[in-house]
This record gives C-alpha cells, sequence and structure tokens, in this order.
C-alpha cells in the first residue's frame, strides 16, 4: 500500500489516502485513454482533425506559390521596393517548384500514387477512418500542387511581372480557395455521413 496526498476542495486541506497498485494502474489507463482520444485522427468526431483541416486550407490559400497573401497586397499597394521584394521572392519559389518538378516529378507522382492507393482501399474499402481522413486531407492537396506546378511554368515561360503577375496570382489563389471549399465540403458531409451510422450501427 502507498500513501498518497490528495486535496478535498471542501476542507481545503490535504487528506491522506490509501492507495494500491490497481488503483495506479487504472488511473493510467484513464490517463492513457483520454490522451489517445485527444490525439485520435480515426473518427471523424474528434474536434482536433477539423481544426487540422481549417489551418490546412487556410495556410494554403494564405501562402501562393510560397509567398505570404499579405506581401502581394502590400507590393500591389506600395510598390517599389515592397514590389521588388515580392516579385523576387516569387521568382525564387517558381524556381524551387520547377526545380522539384524536373528532378523529382515522376518519382513523385510514383509515390503518390502508391500512398493514394493504399489509403483509398484501406480506408474506403476496408472501413479505417484514419485512412479516409488521411485520404480527403491529402489528396486535394495534391491537387494543389499540380496546379501551383502549372502557375510556376506560366508565370516563368511569360517572365511576368506587375499587373499580369498579380492577375496570375490572384487567379491561382481563387483556385485553390475553390479547391479548399469543395475540400471542406465533401469532408464534412463525408464525416457526417460516418458519424451518422456509427451512431445508429452503435459502431
Amino acid at each position: 500500500m502507498r500513501r498518497v496526498w490528495h486535496w478535498h476542495p471542501a476542507a481545503r486541506a490535504p487528506i491522506v489516502a490509501a492507495v494500491d497498485q490497481g488503483s495506479w494502474a487504472e488511473y493510467g489507463l484513464e490517463v492513457v485513454k483520454t490522451i489517445s482520444e485527444l490525439i485520435d485522427l480515426r473518427s471523424f468526431s474528434n474536434v482536433w482533425y477539423w481544426i487540422a483541416l481549417a489551418v490546412t486550407w487556410s495556410s494554403a490559400s494564405h501562402w501562393v506559390l510560397g509567398v505570404p497573401w499579405d506581401m502581394v497586397g502590400r507590393a500591389r499597394r506600395r510598390g517599389g521596393r515592397a514590389e521588388a521584394d515580392m516579385e523576387a521572392m516569387v521568382r525564387i519559389n517558381v524556381h524551387r517548384l520547377l526545380g522539384i518538378g524536373r528532378g523529382a516529378g515522376l518519382a513523385l507522382v510514383a509515390g503518390a500514387f502508391f500512398v493514394y492507393t493504399t489509403l483509398a482501399v484501406l480506408g474506403f474499402f476496408y472501413g479505417h477512418q484514419f485512412c479516409q481522413a488521411l485520404f480527403l486531407l491529402l489528396f486535394p492537396l495534391s491537387l494543389v500542387f499540380l496546379w501551383s506546378l502549372s502557375t510556376a511554368r506560366l508565370i516563368e515561360a511569360g517572365d511576368l511581372t506587375g499587373e499580369p503577375l498579380y492577375a496570375r496570382l490572384v487567379r491561382h489563389r481563387r483556385w485553390v480557395q475553390g479547391t479548399g471549399f469543395l475540400a471542406i465540403l465533401v469532408t464534412a458531409l463525408w464525416g457526417m455521413l460516418q458519424n451518422f451510422q456509427a451512431s445508429v450501427l452503435g459502431g
């Protein structure tokens, strides 16, 4: 037997309680269960998954080709040094994206095909919600990456600066926002369906 001090809220004084090894084991299991419920992504009812989904798409629409959107807006309003800095950052990220696409494009396509096929089979055929959640989160981001490569090629080919560059970035951001809206909508509908089935079937 071990002597453990507990604080009693009514008496506002420590009370000595005897806790055996079995009680400590039960307390440890409860702590582990609570932590696993907080970080578990296998259920669409978990709030952390929806927070991650919202943050992911908010970040994707804010960072346009790796350039923060507030920087683009500031450059468009002020011009001068702000515009030059923005255009320099766009050029750097365009070259970086195209370098990734040209150097590792085939490997990326093969790896993505394998990962998404695995997630789709495990998630939608075998019913693993964790794989479903990952697929619905990652697959639309792959479409954004492909569109980013296309936009980068257009910027490099046209050597865009000034207003034509702003127009291209605005079009890219709107496409990303539209993709994010559809992805969140589909994920929400699918998640509600899974939660409804789980509540009806008791699963």
